[in-house]
């Protein structure tokens, strides 16, 4: 029987199961109906998994692993992979802010460092082959024969970037036997689905071909009320095609062409959250008057479910609104007044989204037995694929328009960029292209003996290169004024005229303008890695596993610094490190054992414990302004060292499984993400983590099955670990006081810190609108004070410009402070989207109707407790707890093939906070939220042969 057809005997109504570092309980299958009802038995059928990259039944495997077949997709509506947190407990999932990623988070163990070099900590595979780049995130499951999910490090089989565990996709490969389906479905929303498959036996089981797709259209979820247009829409397809040619019973061979595409709305961040900051209105008991503007940092550090979130940031703490404000062509805070509605589902943008998404991918897999005993594998799978998205970066349309200026003549700025508008407009642009290929060979022993092996090794490459764009007509605007101030000439031309910046002309940016930011990220890695795993069978039932894997990362970068208001034109290598390699080499592996216990109450007992090393590879920060300082250039590989017992039993004559894990994680290394003058800047903590997985599967009679998931999970960062908080960086120290960096700094539009005292002192001798300038240290305050007005300085005195930037104390730091802050101490803080306990049920129940039908009716619950979305864990990183439930009822009508189904998603049609991301100083501070979706319902009909 072929591997597809032994796959569609045990798939159809599976719950999700656990195994290797935890507990695993396989997917149930529905059972065929006996010929006498005295028969009738309530067996639980296991799933057989390549979770080894071998078939073995699920509950033979000593790894936590949950499976899913395309049946049970479907009855727990699991349609992409953000789906599957609600069915496989300690694992959360939520799209990240930028383009085509997304944070797939296993017992707390996932992506939060951000960088085109920045690999997944939960490994994705399709048919067992990587892919660091996919559509995970933006594509459906469809016409797959199974989906898994390995809980802990697998890197002995799996790679480099699994210490939090590999979601690899099986898709349903073409058999010897013709069927076909087609599956149509309306929804609310505007939602139509179509899948389809056909599966055409050519030459006996020699060679057959299997076509399979699937198209979504549907209306968006969210409402623009700037123009009162649906946004975050979809409309996209997928199609399949598989070739199986077998020449012979010894050599087998199946080959893969993936197509995805999407063009749409889709929206890739969601609401923009801000508790608005004034500013002090005091300062060391002196009023800061007209200064105010200067010492806001646009949004505070406050719950965002609180009412105050919804307001809007104050543009005087932004970049753009900090030079509008000194060169004139805004006065204070555009946003004043301004507020936002509650409806997460509501946002109010001058642009709708755009969202473009293309890829193909192709796999050839070649499997030969040299023996009986001895087989062979050679994997081969190659990726291309591109993404466009533009949005704006606002949430908000600004309500106050532009000064009557010089170069805003009647309060318009026609921005070549942006357009003529009267308004403060701001747009960012996430584009990229990749290209990935891999390499396999796989030699594995079946042998009669004790011992046996599985040995491999791969190469994989991958190149990519991604710009992100933040596009503003206030930028433009500050570049002419910055032209003026510097050369006289606002249009100056950089190529004959010192200390101008170039401007990008173009309707659409080449990426050589500086009146507009743009990280670009050219980057490319090349991994190569020796792995195997040495079986011994010490006796009938115990076995004791080895596994060894050198990896060796190589990482490239060409480091282009942001020139946003720099002079000249054009794209600017890093002048001290032009081109960023980071390499790696590690030997990671795994030991242990599992035994089959003979147990009086139960069926089958299997116990396992495993200690496993993982790893994953360091990275490069993103490019950063020239002569920045304090930004590490590259970030630390992560370790994990685990240690893991289970156990897995079938009882009461196999109508229950229960499964049981524990798992202890010394990390080291962690990577996390914060924002800093405009890029991501990576950091590593260390961290304590351990829980506890429970999972069931309970069929107590005929047609009823029942399963519940429970996760426990305690993170803890180790001791000595701390950061700056870009939220808080005084830490609410009365001794400290915000200011907003001025453009006499490459950090300019950032936040400073200076002493309260210091500040106090010059507001009070009327010289407060020059202490943005003080962010670059006493040096370069001193000059511009002195410099004349005609030149862009202040213009003061000498004896005064010396006073105001060494007598008045602003630097005068106590310990542990500087001009950026003080460190806030991560000790004993949790991890990220890392919630204490997960849990799920469902129950399905199977009937009998007239007429050769028969019904089935299936309920699902999942609740996540509360989590924080960041390392520092305040209340304004707190994110509440939420809870999801569906419902399903399906009718078939096995004579004709014919399935009916109605389903409900998000009964409570809750829209809950998931992940929550925090822009940079120079954005003001604000907040995009991440959420789920609404209720979501619909009607199908399916049609099988």
């Amino acid at each position: 029987m072929s591997q597809t057809l032994r796959m569609r005997s045990l798939l159809v109504m599976g719950a999700s199961v656990i195994a290797i570092s935890g507990f695993a309980v396989p997917a149930f299958a529905q059972q065929a109906k006996p010929a006498q009802p005295a028969a009738q038995t309530t067996v639980i059928e296991e799933l057989v998994v390549t979770a080894q990259k071998k078939e073995e039944a699920l509950q033979d495997v000593p790894i936590a692993v949950s499976a899913f077949s395309q049946d049970s997709l479907a009855a727990q509506k699991i349609d992409g992979g953000p789906n599957l947190q609600q069915a496989i407990p300690n694992v959360t999932f939520a799209r990240s802010n930028f383009t085509n990623s997304f944070n797939f988070q296993i017992r707390g163990i996932g992506a939060k460092a951000v960088g085109a070099s920045a690999d997944q900590g939960v490994g994705v595979h399709m048919n067992n082959a990587p892919q660091q780049s996919g559509n995970l995130f933006e594509s459906e499951f469809y016409d797959v024969e199974r989906v898994e999910v390995l809980r802990g490090p697998q890197g002995t089989l799996y790679g480099r970037n699994a210490t939090g565990g590999v979601v690899n996709v099986i898709t349903a490969k073409p058999t010897d036997k013709f069927e076909a389906n087609v599956r149509a479905e309306v929804g609310n929303y505007g939602s139509t689905r179509y899948r389809g498959m056909v599966n055409i036996p050519i030459f006996e089981d020699k060679l057959a071909v299997r076509v399979a797709g699937t198209t979504l259209n549907r209306d968006g979820f969210v409402t623009n009320t700037f123009n009162n247009h649906k946004v975050d829409d979809r409309d996209l397809y997928s199609t399949r095609v598989q070739v199986m040619f077998n020449p012979t019973e010894k050599l087998r061979t199946n080959f893969l062409w993936e197509r995805f595409h999407e063009d749409d709305n889709r929206a890739r961040t969601g609401k923009q959250l801000c508790t608005k900051d004034p500013g002090p209105a005091t300062v060391g008991g002196v009023a800061t008057g007209a200064s105010r503007i200067f010492l806001s940092q646009g949004c505070l550090p406050s719950s965002l479910y609180g009412s105050s979130a919804y307001g809007t940031v104050n543009t005087a703490g932004t970049l753009t609104g900090l030079l509008g404000n000194i060169f004139g062509f805004t006065s204070g805070d555009v946003n004043a007044g301004n507020t936002t509605s509650t409806d997460l589902q509501q946002i109010q943008t001058a642009l709708d989204p755009l969202y473009r998404s293309a890829s193909n991918t192709y796999q050839f897999t070649l499997n030969y037995d040299l023996t009986d005993k001895l087989a062979f594998t050679a994997m081969t799978s190659y990726g291309k694929g591109t993404v466009y998205t533009k949005q704006d970066y606002n949430r908000t349309v600004s309500l106050v328009p532009f000064n009557n200026t010089p170069f805003t003549p009647g309060g318009f700025f026609n921005d070549p960029q942006v357009g003529n508008t009267n308004k403060f407009t701001t747009i960012d642009v996430s584009s990229g292209r990749s290209e990935q290929f891999s390499q396999e060979l796989r030699l594995q022993s079946s042998f009669d003996g004790p011992l046996n092996f599985n040995f491999g090794g791969i190469h994989f490459t991958y190149r990519t290169l991604t710009d992100y764009y933040v596009i503003g007509n206030s930028l433009t605007l500050s570049s002419l004024a910055l032209n003026y101030s510097k050369t006289g000439n606002p249009n100056c031309n950089p190529a004959t005229t010192a200390n101008c910046i170039g401007i990008d002309t173009s309707a659409t940016p080449t990426g050589d303008g500086h009146n507009y930011y743009d990280n670009r990220t050219p980057y490319t890695l090349t991994s190569d890695a020796l792995f195997g795993e040495l079986y011994w069978q010490a006796n009938e039932d115990l076995k004791f596993t080895l596994g060894l894997r050198q990896t060796r990362d190589k990482k490239a970068v060409k480091n282009f610094s942001t020139v946003l208001l720099a002079p000249g034109y054009g794209l600017t290598l890093n002048p001290t490190n032009p081109d960023q390699r980071a390499r790696f080499s590690e030997l990671t592996g795994r030991f242990g054992f599992d035994y089959k216990a003979h147990l009086s109450f139960t069926d089958d007992t299997l116990l396992y414990a495993f200690y496993s090393k993982g790893y994953k590879g360091g990275g490069i920060n993103p490019g950063v302004p020239a002569n920045s300082v304090g930004v590490k250039q590259t970030f630390d590989p992560e370790f994990v060292n685990a240690i893991e017992v289970g156990t897995k039993n079938t009882m009461l004559h196999g109508s229950l499984l229960f499964n049981a894990t524990g798992f202890y994680y010394d990390y080291q290394g962690y990577q996390i993400s914060k924002i800093v003058n405009r890029t991501s800047v990576n950091e590593n903590v260390n961290a304590k983590v351990y829980g506890l997985e429970f999972e069931t599967i309970w069929s107590p009679v005929h047609d009823l099955k029942l399963n519940a998931n429970l996760g426990y999970l305690h993170t803890k960062i180790g001791d000595g670990v701390s950061s700056i908080d870009t939220m808080n960086r005084t830490q609410n120290n009365p001794l400290y006081t915000v200011v907003k960096v001025g453009p006499n700094s490459p950090a300019v539009g950032a936040n400073c810190v200076l002493t309260t005292s210091g500040v106090a002192t010059v507001l009070g001798l009327g010289a407060g609108t020059t202490l943005p300038f003080a962010c670059s240290g006493a040096a370069a305050y001193q000059a511009f004070l002195a410099t004349p007005a005609a030149l862009g300085g202040a213009g003061l005195p000498a004896a005064t410009a010396a006073f105001l930037a060494n007598g008045t104390g602003l630097y005068n730091y106590g310990a542990g402070y500087s001009i950026e802050g003080t460190a806030s101490s991560l000790a004993g803080k949790e991890l990220p989207n890392s919630p204490h306990w997960t849990a799920s049920v469902g129950a399905q129940y199977r009937f009998d109707l007239p007429g050769g039908w028969n019904a089935t009716l299936r309920g699902d619950y999942y609740r996540q407790t509360q989590q924080f979305a960041r390392v520092y864990n305040t209340d304004y990183d707190r994110l509440k707890a939420w809870d999801n439930a569906n419902i399903t009822l399906k009718l078939d009508k096995p004579e004709w093939g014919v399935t009916l189904e109605a389903y409900v998603k998000n009964l409570g049609n809750k829209t809950p906070i998931v992940d929550a991301y925090t822009t940079d100083d120079t954005s003001g501070l604000f907040t995009n939220v991440i959420t789920q979706e609404p209720r979501l319902y619909g009607v199908a009909i399916t049609k099988s042969w």
